[in-house]
């Protein structure tokens, strides 16, 4: 097929005019038909040969019933590094750049980059970054041998047919994958490259996990995008709440990865017997349960990236989103047996349309099953094993563009006892006044045992919005842009929920699914004075004096977190010094000229120790 008709940039034609030969993808099939070399294949190897190495194999796929599973042959190319992203160009920026951390220009190595295009068949398709209307045209040119990865890439982005690309088609990005360059120009490491250019977004993908680049690396396309249009593409999941009594709910669940975004959507994990373990102690061994026979339906609208467009705000005095991807990159290290989730395993077991398995151990011709996760090591499973899954096969899935009256962020928890104090403080969930919540999006810790990115031991920020790892310009425009929508959409409530751990409490992400359930049956009526308790430590908000969940009481230590015996006042306190250092370390960062005056006046609020009636009169709800 003729792939003059995508319309692309001067590098890009210049690529395409010069190499052996270029395949035109026509639909998602093709390239999984592609995916193993020839039809017959039912495994193959993509391997590069490497100067002075010889031939390295990247990964191998391997077809199954369900689609593609593929397997990376270095247990440090399953999950993200989240140091691999770097900028090309010489726009404003707060990220490293190129120049900066490699000692060279980069436009030697672009220039490499298109000379080592040239010698390779190439696969290409045009998309859409976004939605129509409120994203970017764009164009992958990815080496054949590697069409499991421009899978990937065309059911997370959305897939334009060469037959219904218009004439007015002209991709203002260009995503370029060069897997070699790891090994001749990284030392084997994981790097992706921004180069903001007048005539098009370069992105340069120098290895094969897609997460920093068919992934995050469109999204810090669509944040480029709106730091300079003025709006935000936010990092969560959302989904709406149906009682068993037709009320319905919104809950945007945001955080960094592993804080819960995808475990928002999924019914709560229940026991053989049917009820749900609300947490295991790890000093007593003590369990305790919880009983609601009917859970709320879910209505699933975001996974992972909203669309935050002007275009669909409205008077509610709520926030309004909608999805920005057309599949989900979902994490299932949690799934490790068989009737863990049953309808999510029967989904992804017998789809509709082929998935994409990455870290799932499978066989040819058989059935890749999101349990069987690859091990990294003898009895060490990949803590990253992942599914992508198009949108239009989620049950109940919900589209176009919704409101929110919740807006809750997830924060991965250790432990936490007398013995080992920790910041594993949060209680099961707490209210948060718009201005602390705002302060939480600010530092997004990473936390604990974070399971999808290679990180150092410790509490780190994920930054601004817990997606700055995935742009490209200026972290104070991105806190500008997050505290406009905090003062804008004053009706939409707030919440802070741990996962994990309850202070010495194993509790997974019970915590996330109990106030999904609580709050779908209540609604966003305000507290009364007399049903909420400031929290021992003024930045956890308010915490409820009892919680009760379809008639049964929930402990009180799971609500206050100092009155287990196991923690006790001496370390809470400790843990609420840790959580108060984490913020002291990175809110300075904010404190620039160009901060909106009352986030200066809510950054000082913080580093001063202020108390909640100073955080709810710097932005009153209403």
């Amino acid at each position: 097929m003729n792939w003059t008709k995508y319309n692309p940039p001067d590098h890009a034609r210049e690529i395409l005019s010069q190499c052996p030969q270029v395949t035109v993808a026509n639909s998602t099939e093709e390239l999984v038909a592609l995916a193993c070399g020839e039809q017959a294949n039912k495994s193959f190897e993509v391997a590069y040969d490497v100067p002075g190495k010889g031939r390295c194999v990247e990964a191998v796929v391997t077809r199954v019933r369900n689609g593609l599973a593929v397997n990376y042959a270095e247990p440090y190319m399953r999950r993200r590094d989240p140091d691999c992203v770097f900028i090309g160009d010489n726009l404003p920026t707060d990220k490293e750049t190129f120049s900066q951390h490699f000692n060279r220009d980069f436009a030697s190595v672009r220039a490499e980059a298109f000379a080592w295009l040239k010698t390779q068949e190439l696969l290409i398709f045009g998309f859409v970054a976004g939605q129509p209307d409120m994203g970017i045209e764009a164009l992958a040119i990815v080496p054949a041998n590697a069409a499991f990865f421009a899978f990937g890439l065309a059911m997370l982005q959305g897939f334009i047919p060469v037959e219904k690309i218009s004439p007015a088609f002209a991709p203002r990005a260009v995503i370029y994958v060069a897997p070699v360059f790891r090994h001749t120009h990284f030392g084997g490491k994981q790097v992706v490259v921004h180069n903001r250019q007048p005539d098009a977004y370069e992105m340069f993908s120098f290895n094969l996990y897609p997460g920093p680049s068919a992934k995050k690396g469109v999204y810090g396309m669509l944040l480029d995008l709106g730091e300079r249009e003025g709006w935000v593409t936010t990092h969560c999941s959302t989904v709406q709440v149906i009682t068993p009594y037709d009320n319905v709910v919104t809950i945007m669940h945001e955080g960094p990865s592993g804080s819960g975004k995808s475990e928002m959507l999924e019914q709560p994990h229940r026991e053989s017997d049917g009820r749900l373990l609300l947490g295991e102690n790890l000093v007593t061994g003590e369990k305790r349960y919880l009983e609601i026979p009917r859970t709320c339906e879910l209505g699933p609208v975001t996974d992972d990236m909203a669309l935050c467009h002007p275009s669909l705000q409205d008077n509610s005095g709520r926030l309004r989103l909608r999805d920005a991807e057309d599949a989900w990159f979902v994490r299932v290290n949690h799934i490790n047996s068989y009737g863990t989730d049953t309808s999510f395993e029967r989904l992804t077991a017998q789809p509709s349309t082929p998935l994409l398995f990455l870290n799932i151990d499978a066989v040819p011709n058989g059935r890749a099953l999101i349990w069987e996760h690859t091990l990294d090591a003898p009895n060490k499973p990949c803590p990253n094993p992942r599914v992508v899954i198009p949108r239009s096969i989620v049950p109940g899935v919900v589209d176009g563009a919704v409101t929110i009256d919740i807006r809750s962020f997830g924060v991965r928890t250790p432990p936490c006892t007398k013995e080992n104090p920790s910041y594993g403080i949060i209680g099961i969930f707490h209210i948060l006044p718009p201005a602390l919540a705002w302060l939480w999006r600010l530092v997004s810790p990473r936390g604990y045992a974070n399971p999808s990115i290679i990180d150092e031991e410790g509490m780190e920020s994920e930054g601004v919005g817990s997606y700055w790892p995935f742009a490209t310009g200026q972290r104070v425009a991105q806190a500008n842009l997050l505290l406009q929508q905090f003062t804008t959409h004053k009706r939409t409530r707030h919440i802070l929920c741990p996962n994990q751990h309850i202070g010495a409490w194993r509790v997974g992400f019970m915590p996330q699914w109990i106030a999904r359930e609580y709050f779908g049956r209540r609604g966003v009526v305000r507290f009364r004075p007399d049903q909420i308790r400031p929290t021992r430590c003024p930045l956890l908000g308010y915490t409820l004096h009892q919680l009760h969940v379809e008639g049964h009481l929930i402990a009180r230590w799971f609500l206050q977190v100092n009155t287990q015996p196991e923690v006790g006042d001496e370390a809470y306190d400790r843990g609420a010094e840790m959580l108060y250092g984490f913020f002291r370390r990175y809110l300075p960062d904010f404190l620039k000229s160009d901060l909106a005056p009352l986030g200066k006046y809510i950054v000082r609020c913080c580093l001063d120790g202020g108390g909640l009636e100073d955080y709810e009169a710097l932005i009153p709800l209403e």
